[in-house]
């Protein structure tokens, strides 16, 4: 099956059960954290992107829809649903991401060429589409039930990525301070804080790909629960589903990263 209809349809058979049988009485809220990445995890081909649901009650008359999402609906439950993708903006046309230009620049921010790039907030779709491009293993998380202080946090982010103050650039460790620039990674960490820092290169070393948004849900789960905004447990092993490209039905695959893995085509 197509990627994007595998996760949909996980993401719908996960949070369906929870909502329960009966009248949805209150709203509940979700997120699922995401990333992708190559067989050798450079940085270059790697990304950490995140989902937030908004799952209305029943009774919605005197709910106050979030301005710029749209509403959809599954089975009898209205949602709204926004996904933090930070790229640069022509980056379908374009995908051909610089992230360390220049010698010793790993280690020294000032030694990095890279440019920086004028961003743009990318939807799900839109995202693991460019996955699917680059054949890469793509791993998801959760989905996480979270209070609505947290959806309103990521609704910020959202607004914050989408008003065009800041750029895009994969190192950032000279300019996100100043709110200059972010990678994807500080785009989608730090429901508390708008630039968290920890770390070599402001994250850790290779933390990007699937180290990255396991870097970040432990952030999640300690710092943000700490706050009540995270309602369920994190284990980033047992919670993770990988999605593994195979060139052929029952063909052997390429690149696998877990015991356990759905394979999709192109």
């Amino acid at each position: 099956m197509p990627l994007y209809v595998q996760i949909v349809d996980q993401i719908k058979a996960k949070i369906a059960p929870r909502l329960g049988n009966g009248p949805l009485t209150r709203e509940r809220y979700f997120i699922i954290p995401f990333a992708y990445q190559d067989r050798e995890n450079h940085p270059e081909f790697s990304h950490s992107f995140i989902s937030v649901i908004r799952v209305f009650a029943d009774n919605n008359k005197h709910q106050k829809l979030t301005p710029g999402l749209p509403t959809r609906k599954y089975k009898n439950w209205e949602f709204e649903a926004f996904t933090i993708s930070w790229l640069p903006r022509d980056f379908l046309t374009n995908p051909h991401l610089c992230v360390f230009d220049g010698p010793g620049s790993r280690l020294f921010p000032k030694n990095n060429k890279c440019p920086i790039s004028p961003g743009r907030n990318f939807t799900l779709a839109e995202t693991i589409k460019l996955s699917v491009d680059a054949k890469n293993a793509v791993a998801m998380w959760g989905p996480y039930e979270i209070r609505k202080e947290g959806f309103d946090l990521g609704v910020r982010r959202k607004r914050l990525l989408d008003g065009g103050t800041i750029k895009y650039r994969a190192d950032d460790r000279l300019y996100r301070k100043d709110k200059i620039a972010i990678s994807c990674f500080h785009a989608m960490a730090g429901l508390d804080e708008l630039f968290p820092n920890g770390g070599l290169f402001g994250t850790g070393f290779m933390m990007w790909g699937f180290n990255g948004t396991t870097r970040v849900l432990i952030e999640y789960a300690e710092k943000a629960s700490n706050k009540g905004l995270l309602l369920d447990p994190v284990d980033v092993k047992k919670d993770r589903s990988v999605f593994v490209y195979a060139p052929a039905k029952e063909g052997s695959v390429p690149y696998n990263p877990a015991k356990h893995a759905s394979a999709y085509h192109r």
